[in-house]
């Protein structure tokens, strides 16, 4: 017994790194995002607003992403109008809205006022459950090489300037 007890001590030590390197991400946060059909339509607004480059970068990034069905609670016609070029700056502002710089994961986040990439302040809630804005968070910790993908079930939007 103490034999096979040692082999698997053993062989834990030497598989530990292997298996530290198996979860190791692999891809950024746009990568994930483009690899699933929930973020459709966020990668191609990602896209359409010139920003999938910068969200590629080093980061780190906190980026609270809407899921298509989060798109789709928007008034008729609102994603559409919003990927057209002359709109690319109105859904910029709005995307930088959803990222916080930096590398938060659920169990560090805390009540209270964030600042967003935007430049503008978003409340973050953390009673009966993550809220940023009026969005909640239904999937945490998607982790990136470059940062860490919350998943809402609502797009926010800025404050009026």
């Amino acid at each position: 017994m103490k034999l096979l007890s040692t082999t698997f001590f053993a062989l834990s030590v030497i598989l530990s790194p292997i298996a530290a390197q198996a979860e190791a991400p692999t891809k950024n946060v746009v990568e994930i995002a483009a690899g699933n059909t929930d973020f459709s339509t966020l990668v191609a607004a990602v896209k359409a607003a010139g920003l999938a480059e910068t969200l590629s970068g080093k980061g780190p990034f906190t980026v609270f992403a809407p899921t298509n069905a989060a798109f789709a609670k928007l008034p008729a016609g609102t994603v559409e109008d919003l990927l057209k070029p002359e709109n690319k700056a109105k859904l910029a502002g709005i995307l930088t809205y959803h990222v916080v710089a930096g590398k938060v994961m659920a169990a560090d986040v805390k009540a209270g006022k964030v600042k967003t990439v935007n430049g503008a302040e978003a409340t973050i809630a953390t009673e009966g459950g993550v809220t940023i804005g009026n969005a909640k968070v239904v999937k945490t910790d998607i982790v990136g090489t470059n940062g860490v993908i919350h998943v809402i079930d609502t797009v926010i939007l800025p404050p009026a300037k």
